[in-house]
């Protein structure tokens, strides 16, 4: 197992004010068709709107003004979301990955308790029923293995692990039952960091060119780059009996609204199946939805061949507000063909270091009655609180 490696950017990559391990607390102030949709066949009573998108081969080049897409998608008046077109190697990653998440899920309830891990507060291993919904009520409609792509054992500091068990736990592999997960896992998150960190270039870039100047601190790519604390998520949605289920209706049904509290999440397509078989997704209106900056419900679709990645609510403190989160969630399909329909997807955390130092001014419109007095907290004490307000047992 890896101990302490890091996948880091190519050199030059980061805006020359942000080279260089800083300890300073982070200042913070307020195309063509390419493959199946991410979603059901459209029809006119399902409007969406498509994911800004890039070209993998604009994005790679560092000198490409990119400005005009980065304001677009994941500037103020954006959905906070963005689209990579045309990654080579990940259509046959994502395939490879989130056909495992049935086999995950329908492994046995003995063998699964065995890949559990209640001292990180199961973030990592297998997760099942343990978070909570909108109501209050425990998530039992989704399960999810977590695994830190980049690094096996992120320390081998006892008091770091005791201190942020969410973030330097070890992995746990189910090498005896599902050996390919592991490999799966790895690689596609590690594609998922690669590509990340070629739109945190971008988006530095956007961001200081309006005005910001350079950071007090490190950049977005920087602090993406130099984190031990990254963490996949493989998500497999139970199929759902709609009929005579009202909550089918709900735009939140399979997966609550919620903002990330990280830097940047990658996202992959959802894999639907219906009796072990790849189908379309058979509701138009099933999928992703964000809430807009003017409060209005928007459903975000992207190419299946994309890779999507979302602001969250680090980066938006971090650039001043040039970058910006937006709320979220995934509506369930409800159909009368949506019966024992499942979906599985990944999600990819990247995220600051467990001991970088945030620091959050009065106006900071997130998670007020988390903040202390002085406005400081680090980003493992600030994700550590919220894990409490979402976790059984954990206020």
């Amino acid at each position: 197992m890896e101990i302490g490696r890091l996948v880091r950017t190519q050199p030059g990559w980061a805006p020359a004010a942000a080279r260089g391990r800083s300890r300073r607390p982070l200042a913070l102030s307020s195309s063509g068709r390419r493959g199946a949709r991410c979603r059901a066949m459209e029809s006119p009573a399902s409007a969406s709107v498509h994911a800004v998108s890039i070209p993998f081969s604009d994005l790679k080049e560092k000198d490409r003004d990119l400005g005009g897409k980065i304001e677009e998608g994941l500037g103020p008046s954006g959905l906070g979301i963005i689209s990579i077109a045309d990654v080579p190697g990940f259509p046959v990653l994502r395939k490879a990955l989130l056909r495992l998440a049935p086999k995950v899920a329908n492994l046995p309830e003995d063998v699964r308790k065995g890949f559990e891990d209640p001292d990180s507060r199961f973030s990592f291993g297998w997760s099942h029923g343990k978070e909570k919904l909108e109501s209050g009520k425990l998530d039992t409609f989704k399960g999810s293995f977590y695994a830190n792509p980049i690094l096996d054992v992120p320390t081998t500091d006892d008091v770091l692990v005791r201190r942020y068990p969410s973030y330097c736990r070890p992995n746990i592999w189910p090498a005896s039952h599902l050996p390919e997960l592991e490999i799966a896992f790895k690689a596609l998150g590690k594609l998922m960091l690669e590509v990340g960190l070629m739109l945190a270039y971008h988006c530095d870039r956007y961001v200081m060119q309006q005005g910001v100047g350079t950071y007090d601190g490190e950049s977005l790519e920087q602090t993406i780059a130099s984190s031990r604390c990254h963490k996949g998520r493989l998500l497999y949605y139970y199929p759902r009996q709609f009929s005579k289920q009202e909550e089918g209706d709900s735009v939140s049904s399979w997966c609550g609204w919620h903002t990330d509290h990280g830097s940047l999440t990658g996202l992959s397509c959802a894999l639907f199946t219906k009796n072990s078989l790849e189908i379309l997704c058979p509701d138009s209106a099933a999928g992703l939805y964000i809430r807009t900056r003017d409060d209005k419900v928007v459903k975000v679709t992207f190419e299946e061949n994309e890779l999507a990645y979302q602001i969250g609510e680090t980066t938006e403190i971090l650039s001043r507000g040039r970058l910006c989160a937006t709320p979220h969630c995934v509506k369930a399909p409800s159909s009368e063909n949506a019966s024992n329909v499942d979906r599985s997807t990944f999600a990819m955390f990247m995220q600051p270091d467990w001991d970088e130092k945030l620091k959050f001014p009065s106006e900071i419109p997130y998670h007020q009655e988390l903040i202390p007095p002085n406005g400081t907290l680090t980003f493992g004490e600030y994700s550590e609180r919220l894990v409490n307000k979402y976790y059984q047992g954990m206020t």
